[in-house]
């Protein structure tokens, strides 16, 4: 085990948000693991060279977060032969859009399974590991859809809202035992490449401050891991200054 500030796990760590958010825990001393699933695991390599390079420590684990087994195991490895976790990040998102009289069982079953059932197995094992110690800092991203359901969105609405229901009963649940439990709702398109190719004006929009930075929503994620126990956030909402809402 590692001599650091201890580890912060984000599941789901893509080359958008999640790296940003590994990054910025790395650069606060903790050692950042990151989680995609198997076939994706390549893709890290980048976000865990990067931090490394910087001088910070990363570890990247190829893991599909709806399954039971691997996740139990994921904790118990991390929290061997990495370092203590500190801060559990859960950062799926599987936003889709399809009309309700096209959305088949699979997808919504899918869907449900990424964004609310692997929610639960993550804030399950997070808890089985902090309570005995009284510490730690879980943090669920959720969306616009964890509060309102938008035309297209039924399972994508379902899964986030069933998402927030987890988040709260955890929350009262585990903050007497010193777990900090935060969910965040982020409310507008995030800057990236993904966006940069579904939006032509992104890179303009970005240059205004008018779609969300994941570097500043990172910088949000660190500062709910340092609130102190007399001034928990529970709920953050983060957006643009100019997004409707």
């Amino acid at each position: 085990m590692t001599a650091s500030a201890g580890a912060c796990l984000v599941i789901g760590a893509g080359d958008g948000l999640g790296a940003a958010i590994a990054r910025n825990f790395a650069d606060e001393g903790l050692s950042v693991c990151l989680t995609r699933r198997p076939r994706h695991v390549d893709t890290l390599e980048k976000t865990v060279d990067a931090i490394r390079a910087a001088g910070g420590e990363a570890h990247g684990f190829g893991v599909d977060a709806r399954n039971e087994d691997d996740m139990a195991a994921l904790f118990d490895r991390i929290e061997r032969d990495v370092a203590q976790l500190n801060v559990v990040v859960f950062n799926i998102g599987t936003n889709v859009n399809f009309p309700i009289r096209e959305t088949t069982a699979q997808v919504y079953r899918k869907v449900w399974e990424m964004a609310a059932f692997a929610g639960f197995l993550a804030g399950r094992e997070s808890a089985r590991v902090m309570v005995p110690r009284k510490q730690g800092t879980i943090i669920f991203t959720g969306a616009t859809a964890s509060i309102r359901g938008g035309a297209g969105f039924a399972a994508f609405a379902g899964a986030k809202h069933a998402l927030r229901a987890l988040a709260q009963s955890m929350a009262r649940e585990l903050g007497p035992e010193g777990i900090h439990v935060a969910h965040t709702i982020v409310d507008g398109a995030i800057d990236g490449d993904f966006i940069r190719g579904l939006m032509p004006d992104a890179a303009d929009l970005a240059a205004q401050d008018r779609i969300l930075s994941p570097c500043d929503i990172a910088r949000s994620y660190v500062h709910l891991w340092k609130q102190p126990k007399s001034a928990w956030t529970h709920e953050l909402d983060l957006r643009p200054w100019a997004e409707k809402w």
